[in-house]
């Protein structure tokens, strides 16, 4: 329309400004939309996969565990001087300790299992035990040098006075012959592990825990009781062979039967480990309000909920041992794991305020022990 003249009689210059131009427009136009699309997904692979490498890491994180490298567990159910066999099969079995105790004068009987020993002098009684479970930990620590770091998590409820538990801790430590010196570790519980496999995998230390509970001022359905665990990060420890394998524990959000489940499921996939696989589950320190909750989350996941027929329950064997529940059932758990069996599950408590914690054990698999 536009054209001059001379374009007019020659056709084939006319149709290719007429057609060519535009042709050429939308080819440049088509250019850049296909260099913005593929930039624009570069951008996402990209985000998608910074986003699975977050999440390969994240897995990986949560996935990490411990080893158990030494265990000392005392109650009711063992006598001074006796092997901790036969205190396991009481457990397994059944075997409950938990009974009416005498009580002061003027006092109805308690209904608590009691650390067996002379109570004439408590304080020498709880030195007593004390210096038993460190001396257990003192012989899986004697290959270790003199240098070996370690990390202490120092856990005991009793009635007595706080200045009277210090003066028997330090009197215990400086007579169980620990070579290894130690620093203690911030909080309480399993939460010191779960923060401990966040932050301290790749760290020298040991970290031994040390829980007790002696003589409460509520001793009615109590247990009293003394654990004693060492643990070794995997990474580093290579010296001491493991017994099992402590996976990482993993905490209801709010005490109800919904986050109970996803925590037991959650702490099945750290390991990852599918339910059947469980040879025996432990609860222990948990309130009676949420035995239902527990019964419920048992037959979902599913796991054993019978007793005897793969359920220990220590609150009905021996009463609540307060602070020292979560390090009691992982005791009596490696203790079992160390006599060949299985993966074991733990539901524990402790803190009635707290939520409850699942936690897995595992065995120590052939090639890891030639290894």
């Amino acid at each position: 329309m536009f054209a001059p003249p001379a374009w007019r009689e020659q056709p084939m210059m006319l149709w290719g400004a007429a057609l060519g131009v535009p042709l050429a427009g939308w080819c440049l136009l088509g250019f850049g939309r296909t260099a913005l699309y593929l930039g624009q997904h570069r951008v996402a692979d990209g985000w998608d996969e910074a986003r699975q490498d977050d999440l390969i890491s994240q897995t990986r994180q949560g996935r990490r565990s411990q080893q158990i490298l030494g265990v000392s567990l005392y109650t009711a159910l063992r006598t001074p001087g006796s092997p901790p066999t036969g205190q396991l099969e009481a457990l397994l079995d059944g075997n409950a300790s938990l009974e009416a105790q005498p009580a002061s004068q003027g006092e109805l009987p308690l209904r608590h299992s009691r650390l067996p020993g002379d109570r004439k002098d408590p304080e020498l009684a709880l030195l007593r035990v004390l210096l038993q479970v460190l001396e257990d930990l003192r012989q899986t620590l004697e290959p270790l040098p003199d240098a070996t770091p370690l990390a202490l998590l120092l856990e005991v409820d009793s009635g007595l006075p706080d200045s009277t538990l210090q003066r028997v801790w330090r009197k215990a430590w400086s007579e169980c012959g620990i070579r290894q010196s130690t620093v203690s570790v911030e909080g309480h519980g399993l939460a010191a592990v779960d923060q401990w496999l966040d932050q301290r995998i790749n760290d020298q230390a040991l970290l031994m825990v040390v829980a007790a509970q002696f003589a409460p001022e509520q001793a009615e359905g109590t247990a009293e009781a003394a654990v004693g665990l060492l643990f070794g990060n995997r990474l580093t420890q290579t010296t001491l062979a493991p017994i099992a394998y402590l996976h990482r524990p993993e905490q209801e959000r709010t005490p109800t039967g919904a986050d109970l489940l996803y925590a037991a499921h959650q702490a099945l996939d750290w390991v990852p480990l599918p339910a059947p696989s469980i040879e025996q589950v432990w609860r222990v320190g948990i309130d009676a309000q949420r035995r239902v909750d527990l019964a419920t989350v048992s037959a979902d996941v599913p796991l054993p909920a019978k007793p005897k027929q793969g359920l220990c329950d220590l609150d009905d064997w021996l009463g609540n041992p307060g602070k020292a529940s979560p390090w009691l059932a992982i005791a009596a758990a490696t203790q079992t794991i160390e006599r060949g069996a299985g993966a074991q599950f733990i539901f524990s408590g402790g803190d009635v305020a707290a939520g409850l914690w699942s936690t897995v054990l595992m065995p120590v698999s052939p090639l890891s022990k030639q290894v």
